[in-house]
């Protein structure tokens, strides 16, 4: 469920025009809409109420401070990955004991940090990195809450590029070798190993790798008890898969389905790390179409958006529905498949500015017909899209904007070109 709809043959973000957010913020721009973030997160938490589970947003997916404050306002933890995810997590008003820090290649720098505010728990993903972690924690008198991430080698599930949990990954320590590495620090008074963590990678739509991980968890955390490890907590990481091309995505509820029986069994404390489920459906990226142009055969609707905005397409093949915010007659409502066919329709490549071939939003994608000035809105881009945007061939980055209601806020300005310059200009010199 998300809060974007075509009111007679207009697209509101809850109950507000879109047409309106381009014309008072210009394009490209960020839209959120806060009562999705907000439903979407209240799925999880009713889906997984009965564990009484941790649910930590994962920072990486939008880490805009109004987001995070959001999240946090409405009983969110949060998933972290380096210092500066950390700072924006705490600067939205967290506290340590609500933050599980993951990521492969932690630093000493960030590992004190994030001891000296008392993390719930440290995601460790490498034999080198639990030794790195404890005598880091020797160092400031404490011991450092781990949480052994596991590879647990199953089938591929989702994209190559995010698919962490198949053989060949640098994700995780080996199924094979998991016990080994826990044995050896057994009795090291630096270190609490008190959880075992696994993610999946994303988006997966499907339960079934879910309810291979869990039965994995089951086997590993008798294994690390006997040890004398006293694992309290099973961290199943994210995942979950949201609509991007119709209605592919599952609820959460399937997903509570398999995971819940085995924390039970267990006994143990679930924690969970959702981003893309909860801010995907949540955010739209609109742009201006600037030019249409016919070369070999195809046809290009160039607007301002483009990969530095958005760079999943090209990145990752992604999908994602578009369709213009004010429609030409006839095509006022959106089809249910984006990639079928339609009456009056037009194979075109939709690209950006950028100087790179790579620089598309979408390749033979079917739309209504288009002219300069038409607005564009690229669907389920909340998540991964201003997270991952850049300044290439020195583009400022786009405003960010939230809807409330019939209320709408700028939560990040766009960026000038003075802001491109700001960090170099004091090294020039005379």
């Amino acid at each position: 469920m998300d809060h974007f709809a075509y009111r007679s043959g207009k697209l509101y973000c809850e109950e507000v025009p879109v047409r309106e957010l381009a014309e008072t913020y210009g394009t490209p721009l960020y839209i959120y809409s806060s009562a999705t973030l907000v439903h979407h997160l209240t799925q999880i938490q009713k889906a997984f109420k009965p564990a009484d589970p941790l649910i930590c947003y994962s920072v990486k997916t939008n880490g805009n401070l109004s987001i995070l404050k959001l999240m946090k306002e409405h009983g969110s933890g949060f998933d972290v990955t380096s210092n500066g995810e950390l700072h924006r997590a705490l600067a939205a008003g967290s506290s340590g004991e609500k933050i599980v820090f993951a990521g492969v290649g932690k630093t000493e720098a960030e590992q004190r940090r994030a001891l000296s505010e008392k993390v719930f728990l440290f995601n460790v993903e490498s034999e080198a990195e639990l030794h790195a972690l404890a005598k880091v924690a020797g160092s400031l008198g404490v011991k450092a809450p781990v949480a052994l991430r596991v590879n647990p080698d199953l089938p591929p599930k989702t994209h190559a590029k995010t698919d962490t949990s198949v053989k060949g990954v640098k994700f995780g320590l080996d199924i094979d070798t998991i016990l080994e590495v826990a044995q050896k620090v057994v009795g090291d008074k630096r270190l609490d190993i008190v959880g075992l963590h696994m993610h999946l990678g994303s988006p997966i739509l499907s339960a079934e790798p879910y309810k291979l991980g869990v039965a994995k968890a089951k086997t590993l955390i008798s294994a690390l008890r006997k040890q004398g490890h006293p694992i309290s907590v099973l961290n199943m990481g994210g995942g979950f898969g949201i609509h991007y091309r119709k209605q592919e995505a599952l609820p959460a509820q399937a997903f509570a389905d398999v995971i819940l029986p085995a924390v039970k069994e267990l006994g143990c404390k679930l924690v969970l790390e959702p981003g893309r489920f909860i801010a995907g459906n949540a955010g739209i990226l609109i742009g201006r179409v600037i030019y249409t142009k016919e070369s070999g055969g195809k046809l290009f609707i160039i607007q301002d958006a483009a990969m530095n905005d958005l760079i999943r397409p090209t990145l990752y093949d992604s999908f994602h529905r578009i369709w213009p915010v004010e429609p030409a007659k006839g095509f006022e409502t959106p089809p249910e498949d984006y990639e079928a066919p339609g009456a009056g329709t037009i194979s075109v490549d939709v690209v950006g500015p950028v100087c790179e071939s790579g620089d598309f939003l979408a390749k033979q994608r079917l739309l209504p017909p288009m002219a300069a000035g038409d607005i564009l809105a690229v669907f389920s881009a909340g998540a991964y899209g201003m997270a991952m945007s850049s300044n290439y061939n020195s583009r400022p980055r786009a405003a960010e904007v939230m809807v409330e209601g019939n209320q709408h806020r700028l939560i990040r300005r766009r960026e000038t070109c003075a802001d491109l310059i700001s960090l170099e200009t004091e090294f020039l010199g005379n």
